[in-house]
């Protein structure tokens, strides 16, 4: 697998009140000169957004609270009607949707780690929003089972063209060895219908010792996601563990490997076989080694960065810049970072005005606004 690892060049970082300049040389395009716009300060942990119709951004924050942000950057209160949350460690308020639907039912879709007892498991509900409260909600989907820890909830949510969704999941870290078993949800991939129904072509539901929802499995912690413009396929990447950060195109019915296939090591230095299809497994189209422990996937689209249109973004939480890369139907061209120690990128989307926003995980996190700089 070819990797071109281009040199980012960061000339100047200056801090004017809520104002970053940047100064990025990369190839296949001029010069791009960014402006880094903070929008909201005072975030708890965000991990997921998606713009309103009207342009304002609805986000979550882990600790269990729904927000929305206007377009001239006032944060709302927390919306009423957000279930309980297992809100501990990687656990809480995650992915975020909006139907297709949304401008004529007003409906969202929202995964979080349900509590029950003493464990949890990754759930997806949906409700009407109106003014600032969720009514009607219905949970659609409950990760099977519910099990102790607090780490791999996966939660990245995506309408494919066909209005089914995607649903990515965690293996819950502990349970890495039941991603190859298809009696479970942990580690899995599922695509369900917007009402949690089961799509009657998903590849297992004909098998009745599998869960019906799995469209693919063999996955360690799904945390990004997304639609090719081009071909309408879903795009996927996954954490690994000690290295082994993955990229895949996610087929029916296939098996990506985990825990008997990774370009890293576990976290205890037992070495794991880097072999995907001499075991019979799926390879990723893309990998690093080391972790840049990625999360967040937008294919940009817009016209501020004609030089990027098709390109894909990826944040990186322990890499703490931005990743863009150039890529076609199939494959990663180039790779290049953007952002340089900013901050743990926890998503990543794009406005309606071809505008690049950021989330960063932090207990003090940031909603910013990527423009070109009006500077001379």
């Amino acid at each position: 697998m070819t990797r071109i690892l281009l040199i980012t060049k960061l000339f100047a970082l200056l801090t004017l009140g809520s104002l970053y300049f940047y100064s990025i040389a990369h190839a296949q395009s001029s010069q791009v000169k960014l402006e880094v716009h903070v929008l909201v300060k005072g975030l708890n942990h965000p991990w997921s957004m998606v713009f309103l119709p009207d342009g304002r951004i609805l986000l979550t924050e882990r600790i269990g609270q729904l927000r929305i942000v206007s377009a001239d950057g006032k944060l709302s209160s927390p919306i009423k009607g957000v279930p309980a949350v297992f809100a501990k460690d990687q656990g809480g308020l995650l992915g975020l949707a909006l139907d297709p639907d949304f401008p004529r039912n007003h409906l969202i879709y929202f995964s979080y780690a349900e509590p029950q007892g003493g464990v949890a498991g990754t759930a997806v509900a949906r409700a009407k929003l109106v003014d600032m409260a969720l009514e009607n909600l219905q949970v659609i989907f409950r990760q099977q089972p519910k099990i102790d820890g607090t780490k791999h909830f996966g939660s990245r949510l995506v309408f494919a063209p066909d209005g089914s969704l995607f649903v990515t999941l965690g293996e819950r870290f502990k349970y890495m060895d039941q991603a190859q078993q298809l009696d479970n949800h942990l580690g899995k991939l599922v695509r369900i219908r917007s009402d949690g129904s089961v799509p009657s072509d998903n590849p297992f539901v004909k098998d009745q010792k599998a869960k019906p929802e799995i469209w693919s499995f063999g996955h360690r912690n799904i945390q990004g996601a997304a639609i090719h413009p081009g071909t309408g396929e879903l795009w996927i990447h996954e954490h690994g563990p000690r290295g082994g950060d993955e990229i895949s195109i996610p087929k029916a019915g296939k098996n990506y490997g985990w825990p008997l296939a990774s370009y890293g090591i576990h976290y205890w230095m037992t070495p794991i076989k880097k072999e995907h299809a001499g075991q019979g497994f799926e390879e990723p189209i893309y990998y690093w080694t080391p972790s840049i422990a990625p999360s967040g996937m937008m294919f940009y689209k817009g016209t501020l960065f004609p030089e990027w249109k098709g390109n894909l973004f990826i944040g990186a939480l322990a890499g703490k810049h931005l990743v863009r890369l150039v890529v076609n139907e199939k494959n990663i061209i180039s790779e290049e970072k953007l952002l340089i120690d900013i901050a743990r990128i926890r998503d990543v989307a794009e406005g309606p005005d071809g505008a690049i926003y950021l989330l960063t995980d932090e207990e003090n996190g940031k909603l910013l606004k990527l423009t070109r700089t009006t500077a001379q």
